[in-house]
């Protein structure tokens, strides 16, 4: 249980730097543009006449501060999207959709009770605010996280999901907007009865570490390193500058909560002052750490690798030195101590809690995206002046650092011959990363991981996962592409399950009906592990026998007739010019090329779901048959035009109800033909389908009967 726990939690941590990366960006915009468009900023270095309002620079500066703004403003829904994309395990895309859905379901939901709870005079002060234009509780990032974790979860349940026939349509990952949408709906109403509750909480424990002064801070920065080779320290530090546990703040009129976003909120605020300590404690204490401390340890580390191997060590950790003064990312080096020393990465550890509260004691007001490097201190502390920042102390305590970490690590090397690169004659010299830690754990562990059999038929049948170009489907054909036509295997295909196989040049369609959504989902995710070869089906040990229908049969029990929903020519289904319709591979039935515009209901019954592309509808008569009424050849590729749908899925439908309406000029001049397939899909094996009128034919006229044997 404890590993599970663990191994969530590192998910968690991991699936945050998706959102997290785009803070670097967005930084350096919002710290431009609101450098510059700071009149105390313009005045300190005499800026007004050629930067001040009113003037172009200005312009492109207010520009900026804008668009950096704007992804601070609507964190929570980015985290929202992020994290689901990140603890998504396949079709990571139909997560972040899903998780947008739920994230405004769930506001809304919140802000129709708060409306009819009377408001928002009604609610604690500072308690409410606009999440994407809808008034809603203050959640922040916390809200996001909330919808992104539980969308993934409920798209990791239900991206597979196989329906009942009726409702196959809405399976697989379909089903996962959906259960998003009807859960969160119940979340936003218990969060508006929760939340407040959990926001005092949240301020209790941030004014107990508000009110923790220096010793907090410590304790702050020694865990936010600690954390890092378990991959979770952004689930550590990500609330204190997100949320209310990082404090709050008013700023420009509008209360702000946690350390990150107070810093840029001010940062943004033309009439900022002095950046809040209160807030940045939780941020400065990295730059001694990355700028200074850091390279002082690699140098100690270069001072005391072999004098044969002093060039590539160098050489090695040059970069990487210079890769955390500038950009503020550790890694290889904090990686390269646990690896090969994890007595030095616990006291570097140590080192970083008193980098923070020494950046707490010299009241340093600089804040971060979230590296501390060279270009953040540029930008966030030195661009902005010393008298709002105090970035000086920064360099007074980072040359302390380095020669800290210069002496102690060289000391500590030497003295305990701890195996830091160019020091093994029988190692390679390399710097280490997490992915050496994680292999060095799991070192007696292996995983095989085989893919389903049925993915394993359906890629053999296509020749190999390296035959397979491109992959897709429609609702009820597996779609593919394929290099060599020749490797694909009929033969193999039917055997997993599949009605029909149709080829067009190297275009191959397997005909698998509604489910088939599922079936792909399986086959990518086995393809993403499955050996890049080609293979060819030995079709020479296959027989594959017609048997002959005998010419006397079982009486006839019972006959149902269906009318034609469409009023039209009708002819044999095998004149269909499609091979899978024609062959009957999706079901046996008649073709009707319409004459007139209006699509009606063949019997009473309900409708089971209509294609986004409207062009076909799934029906289920009183009588128990399931028909697919489709309309015209390949016009699933015209996207919805030509085509107006007046029912809806679940719909109870009357004989001769109007459910659709054709654009016939239109789709004679784009689709290849009119004829349109009406099957029967589900027919038994003492079922046979009987063409009553060929020729012309009205809508409500008999079509077909299906005779029934005993």
């Amino acid at each position: 249980m404890k590993d599970k726990i663990f191994s969530v939690l590192q998910r968690v941590g991991r699936s945050f730097m998706l959102p997290i990366a785009i803070l670097p960006v967005a930084g350096l915009l919002l710290g431009i543009g609101g450098s510059f468009t700071n009149a105390t900023m313009l005045e300190t270095y005499g800026l007004l006449k050629v930067a001040g309002p009113g003037t172009i620079p200005y312009a492109i500066f207010q520009i900026m501060s804008e668009a950096g703004n704007i992804v601070f403003a609507n964190l929570p829904i980015i985290f929202a999207m992020g994290v689901a994309i990140g603890m998504a395990k396949k079709e990571k895309e139909v997560a972040a959709l899903s998780a947008a859905i739920a994230f405004f379901i769930m506001h809304a939901s919140i802000g129709a009770l708060i409306t009819i709870s009377g408001g928002t005079e009604e609610l604690l002060s500072g308690a409410a605010t606009s999440v994407c234009g809808i008034t809603s509780l203050q959640m922040g990032v916390f809200g996001g996280i909330l919808v992104g974790l539980g969308v993934a979860a409920l798209h990791n349940k239900f991206h597979k999901i196989q329906l009942p026939q009726v409702l196959s349509f809405f399976g697989g990952s379909r089903f996962v907007p959906i259960i998003s949408g009807v859960v969160y709906v119940g979340v936003g109403i218990l969060m508006f009865f929760v939340w407040p509750i959990i926001q005092t909480g949240i301020y209790a424990v941030g004014e107990v570490v508000l009110n923790s002064g220096y010793f907090g801070t410590w304790v702050y920065g020694l865990m936010e390193r600690l954390l890092i080779p378990f991959g979770l320290h952004h689930v550590f530090y990500l609330p204190f500058w997100q949320t209310g546990l990082g404090g709050a703040l008013e700023v420009g009129g509008v209360l702000v909560e946690g350390a990150q976003n107070i810093f840029f909120a001010q940062l943004a605020d033309p009439n900022t002052q002095q950046f809040a300590v209160s807030a940045t404690r939780f941020m400065s204490g990295k730059f001694p750490l990355m700028i200074f401390g850091l390279p002082g340890a690699a140098l100690a580390m270069y001072k005391v690798a072999k004098s044969d191997k002093k060039k590539e060590v160098g050489g090695l950790l040059l970069s990487a030195a210079l890769t955390s003064m500038v950009t503020g990312i550790t890694e290889p080096l904090e990686f390269t101590f646990l690896f090969v020393a994890p007595l030095l990465y616990g006291i570097h550890c140590v080192l970083a809690g008193f980098a923070y509260m020494l950046m707490h004691v010299f009241k340093v007001g600089v804040g971060m995206t979230f590296s501390g490097g060279l270009i953040d201190l540029s930008l966030f502390g030195i661009l902005q002046g010393n008298a709002k920042t105090n970035w000086i102390w920064v360099v007074f305590v980072g040359i302390v650092y380095f020669v800290v970490y210069y002496f102690l690590f060289r000391f500590l090397i030497l003295k305990k011959d701890l195996k830091t690169p160019g020091r093994d004659e029988n190692e390679e010299v390399k710097l280490y990363r997490r992915s050496d830690v994680d292999a060095r754990k799991n070192a007696d562990t292996s995983a095989n991981h085989k893919g389903d059999s049925l993915s394993e038929a359906i890629c053999n049948g296509l020749g190999g996962k390296k035959n397979i170009s491109d992959l897709d489907c429609c609702a009820t054909r597996l779609r593919c592409t394929v290099h060599k036509a020749e490797l694909v295997s009929d033969v193999a295909l039917r055997k997993t399950g599949a009605s029909g196989v149709v080829h067009k040049g190297n275009g191959v369609q397997i005909i698998y009906g509604p489910q088939v959504t599922v079936i792909k989902s399986n086959l990518e995710e086995y393809l993403e592990t499955a050996p890049n070869v080609e293979y060819k089906a030995n079709e020479s040990e296959e027989t594959v026998t017609k048997v002959e229908e005998h010419t006397t049969e079982k009486n006839v029990v019972k006959t149902i007739v269906l009318s034609s929903p469409v009023t039209g020519i009708s002819a044999d289904l095998g004149t269909v010019p499609d091979q899978a319709f024609a062959e009957r591979m999706m079901g046996d039935g008649v073709a009707v090329t319409p004459t007139e515009s209006i699509v009606r209901a063949p019997e009473d019954g309900e409708i089971c779901f209509v294609f986004e592309t409207k062009h076909a509808v799934g029906f289920l008569t009183d009588s128990g048959i399931s028909m697919l009424i489709h309309m015209g050849i390949d016009t699933v590729k015209l996207n919805g035009m030509g085509f107006q749908v007046f029912v809806k899925n679940g719909q109870k439908v009357k004989k001769g109800d109007p459910i659709m309406e054709l654009d016939l000029q239109y789709l004679s001049e784009n689709a290849p033909s009119l004829a349109s397939p009406i099957l029967c899909t589900e027919l038994t094996a003492n079922q046979k389908v009987r063409l009553l009128t060929e020729g012309p034919i009205k809508a409500g006229d008999a079509l077909l009967a299906i005779d029934i044997f005993e």
